[in-house]
């Protein structure tokens, strides 16, 4: 049977078929969906960890306990887990173990377009990318079975536009895969630098013999279509360059892209007058055909930033206009804004009222460094905004006030240590934990702070207070409030910043998307006290614009959150 599928919906079908036991993942866009759909099968027991480094040593572990496991993460998630990546290519695993990454050319949902092949290549571990939903399935298949014949965990690359495509896939039954004896050998899984500099030797062997497999294998195809044009490519790209050249070019499609074969690319590019190389970000196989001696356009004329498109090739390549138009008048940009009731807006309208410097995190509450609220001074990574602000306080004392904003998941995530590493060495930082009861840019997945597993199970409901004084931070400046009720978090914040020791606000309200939150009625405006002057408009809600000089609310998108009313000191609201 045949079904549309999405991308990463293929992977998890994948991974029923191919027998997987165990999946371990933390949310990240555009990866997410691979793990919530292996959580629909039964047969898969599937985790959210609380970071990528958690999920891939989990999922490691269960692979040397003799189950096929997975773990899937976006590009900047496998920033946190190098370094039980780095060691697994060495220990090699029991049952097959596959890391699904995604990246995000054009950064739809990211803070960089990191290229995760370099990581294929410095931990020299084998790399597969599929080009399309059936091809998402079968790779997977294929990765596990890579991963059993070379003892080695195998990468698995998406981006953003495979995950999120559907396409046609050919739906097979799950092949059971039992779980493998567990043999004690230290040798091979106790990395310490004795044990560690033989298996680097084994490492270097199996790519070797991953270099000739590179050679012959099923993953790297070849179009022969006859013609003076030979194009390489991988990916998503292949979908861009045939719709560009069709039949008028060659192409040697790489599915796996680490090793890069050597005799296979030397023996197309003899066949054809000219070689394009089409790759999106970083010029991993451009170097690699240049290094052989083989001459091609790439690079020097197709950009290292952002994604393609047949527009662009067919542009840079061609000097033409594609053959399709755009109808109609340019669309007006949509920027991403807070939504309608978000319990982070009042948050970020207080701390600009108070004029505080905020050392911002990744997720929802990124958007409270856009206008009007333009709160937020510096995001760097995830977890990063508790340290980076110890960093300031350190060199600058009490110049400049400051506060760290940080999401519940992501507190989870990589905040624990940033505020251990506060208690440890004295500082006095404030950090604000925006707890919306869920991980909300992601798509509302569960955590260990929402007393629920991804399987559906309950869980211990930990509690944000007693965990930041485990960690050290005083009980009296501890403090939850409700960041609808501006007055008492605007007074929660001016103490606990003034407070000389380091200190916590919890802005707890859930995430007014949650089907469990009830709202109040949409907001009305009396058109006879509304004086126009503009007030509500600095929370940046999209329910609330300006017509004929009167505030004018969307009915339909009004939760009744009553932050506006508060705002208005003509009581209009």
């Amino acid at each position: 049977m045949k079904k549309l599928l999405l991308g990463n919906e293929s992977v998890a079908r994948g991974l029923y078929e191919a027998g997987v036991r165990f999946v371990s993942s933390y949310p990240g866009t555009p990866s997410t969906e691979i793990t919530e759909f292996a959580a629909t099968y039964p047969e898969i027991y599937a985790e959210w960890a609380p970071n990528e480094k958690v999920a891939l040593e989990a999922a490691l572990g269960a692979a040397v306990g003799g189950g096929r496991a997975f773990c899937g993460m976006k590009h900047v998630g496998l920033n946190v887990a190098a370094d039980p990546l780095f060691v697994a290519g060495p220990t090699g695993v029991g049952a097959g173990m596959v890391i699904g990454v995604a990246d995000d050319p054009g950064m739809h949902s990211s803070q960089n377009e990191q290229d995760s092949r370099h990581y294929a290549i410095a931990a020299k571990l084998p790399m597969v990318e599929p080009s399309n939903s059936a091809e998402c399935k079968e790779f997977t298949k294929i990765a596990f079975e890579l991963s059993e014949t070379f003892d080695t965990p195998v990468l698995l690359r998406l981006t953003t536009r495979v995950s999120h495509s559907r396409s046609p896939v050919e739906l097979g039954e799950r092949v059971e895969k039992e779980i493998e004896p567990y043999v004690k050998d230290p040798g091979k899984h106790v990395m310490m630098p004795a044990n560690a500099k033989k298996r680097h030797v084994v490492v270097e062997e199996r790519l070797l013999k991953l270099a000739e497999y590179a050679e012959t294998t099923p993953l790297n195809t070849v179009e022969d279509n006859g013609t003076k044009i030979g194009i390489v490519t991988a990916g998503n790209c292949l979908n861009y360059a045939k719709e560009t050249f069709g039949k008028n070019a060659s192409y040697l499609k790489l599915g796996l892209l680490n090793p890069l074969p050597t005799k296979l690319l030397l023996d197309f590019a003899a066949k054809h007058e000219k070689i394009i190389v089409i790759e999106e970000l970083d010029p991993v196989i451009e170097n690699h055909l240049r290094t052989l001696g083989i001459e091609v356009t790439g690079k020097d004329v197709l950009p290292l930033c952002d994604e393609y498109s047949e527009e662009l090739l067919c542009a840079r390549l061609l000097g033409e206009e594609p053959d399709y138009c755009e109808v109609g008048a340019a669309i007006p940009a949509r920027p991403p804004v807070l939504c309608p009731g978000c319990p982070h807006r009042g948050v970020f309208y207080t701390l600009k009222k108070l004029g505080l410097r905020v050392s911002g995190d990744i997720g929802c509450y990124t958007l409270g460094a856009v206008p009007p609220l333009a709160a937020i001074d510096s995001v760097y990574c995830m977890g990063a905004s508790i340290s980076t602000l110890h960093g300031t306080e350190k060199v600058r004392g009490e110049e400049d006030k400051c506060v760290a904003v940080i999401g519940d998941s992501t507190f989870m995530h990589s905040g624990l240590t940033g505020l251990v590493n506060v208690v440890y060495n004295g500082g006095r930082s404030t950090t604000l934990i925006l707890d919306n009861s869920i991980t909300g840019m992601t798509g509302h997945q569960d955590n260990p702070l929402t007393g629920k597993t991804l399987m559906g199970e309950p869980a211990p409901n930990l509690c944000l207070e007693d965990i930041c004084a485990a960690l050290g931070v005083p009980r009296e400046h501890i403090r939850a409030v409700d960041p609808n009720d501006l007055g008492a978090l605007e007074t929660a914040i001016k103490e606990e910043v003034a407070a000389p020791c380091p200190s916590v606000v919890i802005c707890r309200r859930p995430c007014a998307l949650l089907k469990s939150v009830k709202h109040n009625p949409p907001i009305q405006v009396n058109a006879e006290k509304c004086v126009g002057c503009r007030s509500c408009m600095r929370l940046g809600c999209p329910c609330i614009s300006v017509v004929d000089k009167k505030a004018v609310i969307d009915q339909s998108m009004c939760v009744g959150c009553g932050l506006c009313a508060e705002m208005c000191k003509f009581g209009a609201l």
